[in-house]
């Protein structure tokens, strides 16, 4: 295909729109650029039923029908044209499994709805394995095993952030197709538990995946939120892996006030490493598409840059995606 754009292609692998039925589609326009975006949105985590996921997109979905300015995409093709033409674009992700209500069909349903991608757990065990917050830590289940292999076989991107350092190594060793981590930190430059080991990376990479360094300061440093700070942990990971596995994955949170709820609500997914700092810094949507110009500064290759910014994640969905 021949693209007309000349700006780059910008691909946010994980952003959090309010998970009620209330919520505005239209926040996703602040990833406004030329050459558009595509923005992969979530739709559900551990606290969350199936009903509850399916109604979110039931709502994401008809809003973004109908909005002027956004539209759904199912393939790489569509997130191309709409690259060509200026477009905002969107697909969903789920942060746990237990919006699958048990059931591996539910990978089939959910594919077919727009979900492109799903971790096993959510910072804490269930059925499917360990969480990055879990003291023991024996990694994928046989059902996580089963999960895993459902989605490659269903076309659906195997995910390793929240999960633990052994179930993320579980992941690449057994998933047949990239894996990525959506949206982890580097350990090596700030030792949260959220954030992935120098193993877990480089197994990554093997599997030709990507990792989406996120925007949070909690996982960036001190509650660091700074555009500094981001690029810091894209510096190491490019160090350590190179720069064709590394993307973004922000995790911006259009909610914030909702988060610091969520952080109180629920104390067993959300323990001292969250709240320590008070309340959590993000980089905004307006900061994270200028990571592009400070990797230029940087003296990053354009080669670089075009896969950071959303080359990298584009060839793993190529790779994966039905």
């Amino acid at each position: 295909m021949t693209h007309t754009s000349t700006a780059r292609l910008f691909w946010e692998q994980h952003a959090c729109l309010p998970l009620t039925r209330q919520a505005d589609v239209g926040d996703i326009l602040r990833y406004r650029r030329d050459g558009g975006a595509f923005v992969c949105v979530n739709v559900g985590y551990a606290p969350h039923t199936r009903e509850d996921s399916l109604g979110f997109l039931d709502d994401f979905r008809r809003q973004i029908e109908e909005h002027p300015e956004l539209g759904l995409v199912g393939g790489v093709d569509e997130i191309d044209d709409a690259h060509d033409a200026g477009r905002i674009v969107v697909a969903f992700d789920l942060e746990d499994s237990r919006p699958l209500a048990g059931d591996l069909d539910m990978v089939d349903t959910f594919y077919d709805l727009g979900v492109r991608s799903l971790l096993p757990t959510y910072n804490t065990a269930n059925a499917a394995g360990c969480g990055c917050l879990d003291t023991e830590d024996t990694g994928l289940t046989a059902w996580g095993r089963s999960l895993v292999k459902r989605m490659n076989e269903v076309g659906m991107l195997a995910d390793g952030s929240h999960c633990s350092v052994r179930t993320g190594l579980d992941i690449s060793e057994m998933s047949e197709r990239p894996m990525i981590y959506s949206h982890s930190g580097m350990k090596g430059v700030w030792d949260h538990a959220r954030n992935v080991t120098d193993e877990q990376a480089r197994e990554c990479a093997a599997t030709g995946g990507v990792i989406g360094i996120p925007g949070i300061g909690i996982f960036l440093g001190p509650n660091v939120a700074t555009l500094d700070a981001y690029i810091a942990h894209i510096d190491y990971a490019v160090d350590l892996v190179g720069w064709e596995h590394v993307g973004i994955g922000s995790d911006f949170s259009f909610d914030a006030e909702d988060v610091q709820g969520e952080l109180v609500e629920n104390p067993d997914l959300f323990p001292e490493e969250y709240n320590r700092w008070g309340v959590i810094e993000f980089i905004d949507p307006e900061t994270t598409v200028s990571v592009e110009g400070a990797l230029a500064e940087r003296g990053y290759p354009a080669e670089a840059i075009d896969g950071i910014l959303g080359g990298n994640f584009r060839r793993v969905a190529a790779q994966v995606w039905r």
